[in-house]
């Protein structure tokens, strides 16, 4: 009767990802990739790329694809998803619903946020400076995710903490072509400053009311540099 050699060493086998568990690692990693402003308008999602690239079959994929549909990042078309076409009338309504919503939740979360969680918004606050001095928009982007996040951990109403995002990453798609325009990295970059020195003090009314400013200077800036806006 053979023996096992005890020489050879066995290779941990390589556990399949479960269905659920598939799906929600496309939907983050294309969610990711539109937040980053590296899926555009002149874009096309194809589920079967993404499956080849995940070594998954379609299905998962195109749950995943069909979430991003439901909560309005991706529309359906007949040669793949796209990113939807906002009018302007769109993005004032966007707009109208981070005001109602995003100055109270900051102001909220800065009585709640770890000291590690505002040094980790004063980490993205430099990124996104040096974002500014390079002229690096992919760059200023990720620091705007990362920052805006870090903030988010702060409130505790999911519902509100899941609208609040969908809302704000569908503004910052439509807003990511104009980060080239003058003077809105450097609002950006001052907004971020303000709003993190009202977050470090602990200060809900100063948050309150630079939220509400970096919002408004957001669709003033969107505006001004869109043409094709009505």
């Amino acid at each position: 009767m053979a023996t096992a050699d005890p020489t050879v060493i066995k290779q941990p086998r390589r556990t399949a990802l479960r269905p659920a568990t598939l799906m929600e690692s496309v939907y983050q990693e294309v969610l990711g990739r539109l937040q980053r402003g590296q899926i555009g308008p002149d874009d096309r999602v194809l589920d079967y790329e993404i499956a080849e690239e995940f070594e998954c079959t379609r299905m998962p994929v195109r749950q995943a694809l069909l979430r991003l549909v439901n909560e309005g990042y991706l529309v359906g078309t007949t040669r793949g998803f796209v990113t939807p076409v906002l009018t302007g009338e769109d993005v004032r309504e966007i707009f109208e619903v981070r005001r109602m919503l995003e100055p109270g939740a900051a102001a909220a979360a800065a009585a709640v946020l770890t000291d590690e969680q505002l040094a980790g918004m004063g980490a993205a606050y430099r990124k996104c400076r040096r974002a500014f001095e390079r002229k690096d928009i992919a760059l200023m982007t990720e620091a705007n995710v990362e920052f805006r996040a870090i903030w988010l951990e702060g409130v505790l109403n999911m519902r509100l903490k899941g609208t609040i995002l969908r809302f704000a990453d569908h503004t910052r798609q439509v807003r990511h072509g104009t980060m080239t325009k003058p003077g809105t990295m450097k609002l950006i970059t001052d907004g971020m400053q303000v709003l993190l020195k009202g977050f470090v003090d602990r200060d809900p009314m100063k948050v309150r009311s630079a939220t509400q400013g970096f919002i408004d200077d957001a669709e003033q800036q969107y505006f001004l540099n869109n043409d094709d806006a009505v």
